[in-house]
């Protein structure tokens, strides 16, 4: 399968949605979920942060990732924004082919 999920955190979830909206009518990603009230725990420039965050999951295909990175870049706050990728291993035969429709 050539479909992937990619994480992606902003800081607000005003941002989520102009970036998740952006990359939906782009047809970069077929679907964003955006989940609200994560926590993250992390090091930056040599300090522990522990901020509050929203996470943003788009379903879309490996062979879009680069642009859709970009776009993300492009529209992102951070200088230095949460933009990852996992396998999406199995799916039902309905969805994946309605992620591929969507997408490309």
């Amino acid at each position: 399968m050539s479909e992937i999920a990619v994480f992606i955190t902003t800081s607000n979830e005003d941002e989520a949605a102009k970036i998740a909206k952006e990359l939906v009518d782009a047809r970069l990603a077929a679907c964003v979920n955006i989940v609200k009230n994560i926590r993250s725990i992390y090091l930056w420039q040599g300090k522990i942060e522990d901020d509050s965050e929203v996470l943003m999951i788009a379903k879309t295909q490996k062979a879009l990732f680069d642009a859709l990175s970009k776009k993300v870049k492009e529209l992102h706050s951070y200088s230095t924004p949460e933009i990852i990728a996992l396998p999406i291993v199995d799916g039902s035969e309905e969805y994946i082919k309605w992620l591929r429709e969507s997408t490309g």
